[in-house]
C-alpha cells in the first residue's frame, strides 16, 4: 500500500512544483496530510527541505562571525581556516566533507554560477590567481541582484570568519562550486 501512496503524493506534490502554493481540493486535503504523516521521516516529501536545510546551515555559519583565522584549525573556540570553517559548518548537519580545500573539488555535484543556490560551495585558487591550484574554500551567503556574497574563514583583511562579496578579486580566483545539499 505505501508502495502506491508514496508515487502518488509525489505526483500531487510535484504537479505543483513551482506554483506559489500548492493547491489541493479540499476533500483530499486531511487525507494527503495523514498519508504524509504517516510515512517515515525518509520518505516525507518537501519542496522546500534542502532551502530550508540551506537556511539553517547559513543561520549557523553566519553564529561564528568574527571567529579568528587559524591556519590548520577547526575549532570554533580557537580559530578556523577555510576549510576548517566550511567542514564544520557542514559536518554540524550531519554531511561527510573533507577537510582539505583541495579536497572539495571531488565533493558534492559540481554546478554553474547560473545555477548557484544559497549553501553551495565556492572554491577558489590560493591567494595567487595566476597559480590556478585549489587553494580556499567559502559557502554562498546569498544571491541577490547584487550578486553573490559568500560566508568563509579568511586570511586576509578581516582575518577570521567573515562575508565577502564574489567580486573582481574572488572571480579572478575562482574554479568551480559545488553542491552538497
Amino acid at each position: 500500500m505505501k508502495k502506491i501512496i508514496v508515487p502518488i503524493l509525489f505526483f500531487i506534490l510535484s504537479a505543483t512544483a513551482g506554483k506559489a502554493q500548492t493547491i489541493i481540493p479540499a476533500q483530499y486535503q486531511e487525507l494527503v496530510k495523514k498519508l504524509v504523516a504517516s510515512l517515515p521521516k525518509e520518505d516525507k516529501l518537501s519542496n522546500n527541505s534542502s532551502a530550508k536545510q540551506s537556511e539553517s546551515l547559513i543561520d549557523f555559519a553566519k553564529s561564528m562571525l568574527g571567529i579568528p583565522y587559524r591556519y590548520a584549525t577547526s575549532n570554533p573556540k580557537v580559530g578556523f581556516d577555510c576549510s576548517g570553517f566550511v567542514s564544520y559548518v557542514f559536518s554540524n548537519f550531519g554531511f561527510k566533507v573533507p577537510r582539505s580545500s583541495r579536497e572539495f573539488s571531488a565533493t558534492g555535484k559540481e554546478t554553474s554560477l547560473e545555477n548557484a543556490k544559497v549553501g553551495d560551495v565556492l572554491i577558489f585558487t590560493g591567494s595567487n590567481s595566476r597559480v590556478r591550484r585549489i587553494g580556499h574554500v567559502g559557502i554562498i551567503y546569498s544571491i541577490d541582484e547584487n550578486g553573490i556574497k559568500f560566508i568563509h574563514a579568511s586570511s586576509g583583511k578581516a582575518h577570521g570568519v567573515t562575508i565577502t562579496d564574489f567580486n573582481g578579486h574572488y572571480k579572478a580566483r575562482f574554479m568551480k562550486i559545488v553542491s552538497i545539499i
